[in-house]
C-alpha cells in the first residue's frame, strides 16, 4: 500500500514569531459573515505556556494581544503537530480550515454556525452532494467516541479538502514561512 497523498488537519502549521499570519486573515476575509470560525493561531512563544494565564501574558508581550480560552484548549494539540511537522512532512500534511473548505464548496459561506441543526443540515447538505448523502447521514448518526456530528462533518470537509489539494485544484491562502521552514497557509 502507497502513502498518503495528502492529509489535511485542522490545526494550525507554521506560527509566526509575532502578529497575525497572513493565511488567517486572508481566510477571515473569505469566510465574511463565518470569519469568527477561523481564530487567529498563536505566536509561536505561547508554546512554552503550561497556564492560560501564562499563554496570554506571552501573546501581549510578543504581539499585543491575550489568546482566547478556545485557542488555549487545542494548545496541547498545536504543539503536538508543531513537534511532528517539518517542512518535508508539510509536502502531504497540511493545515485547513473547514468552514473555509464548506464555503469553496458551497460557492459561499454557510448561512448558519455548525453547532445548530440549520448549520449541520445545510452542512450535510453541501457535503452529500460529494460522498453521497446516505454516507453523510451514516457517519453524522454513527459518532464516534468523543466526536460531535459537527467534528464528522469537519473531517467530511477535511476529505474534501485533502481530494483537491492531491489533484492540484485546491486554494492555498498565505505562505509565507515560519522560523522553522514551516508554510503558514490555509488550504481550501
Amino acid at each position: 500500500m502507497g502513502a498518503l497523498a495528502a492529509v489535511a488537519v485542522d490545526i494550525p502549521i507554521g506560527l509566526a514569531s509575532d502578529g497575525a499570519r497572513r493565511a488567517d486573515v486572508e481566510a477571515r476575509r473569505q469566510l465574511g459573515p463565518r470569519r469568527s470560525s477561523v481564530f487567529p493561531a498563536p505566536v509561536r512563544t505561547v508554546l512554552a505556556a503550561s497556564t492560560y494565564e501564562e499563554a496570554c501574558a506571552l501573546s501581549r508581550a510578543t504581539c499585543g494581544k491575550a489568546i482566547s480560552k478556545q485557542l488555549f484548549n487545542i494548545l496541547p494539540k498545536i504543539r503536538e503537530v508543531d513537534a511532528l511537522i517539518t517542512p518535508l512532512r508539510q509536502q502531504r500534511v497540511f493545515e485547513m480550515s473547514p468552514e473555509l473548505s464548506l464555503a469553496i464548496l458551497a460557492g459561499g459561506p454557510m448561512a448558519h454556525a455548525k453547532t445548530t441543526p440549520a448549520g449541520r443540515a445545510e452542512r450535510m447538505r453541501v457535503l452529500g452532494d460529494v460522498f453521497g448523502r446516505e454516507q453523510i447521514e451514516h457517519h453524522a448518526a454513527h459518532t464516534p467516541a468523543g466526536a460531535g456530528i459537527d467534528d464528522v462533518l469537519d473531517a467530511f470537509a477535511g476529505a474534501w479538502t485533502a481530494r483537491r489539494r492531491a489533484t492540484a485544484q485546491h486554494l492555498q491562502l498565505g505562505g509565507d514561512v515560519d522560523e522553522r521552514g514551516l508554510r503558514m497557509e490555509v488550504v481550501a
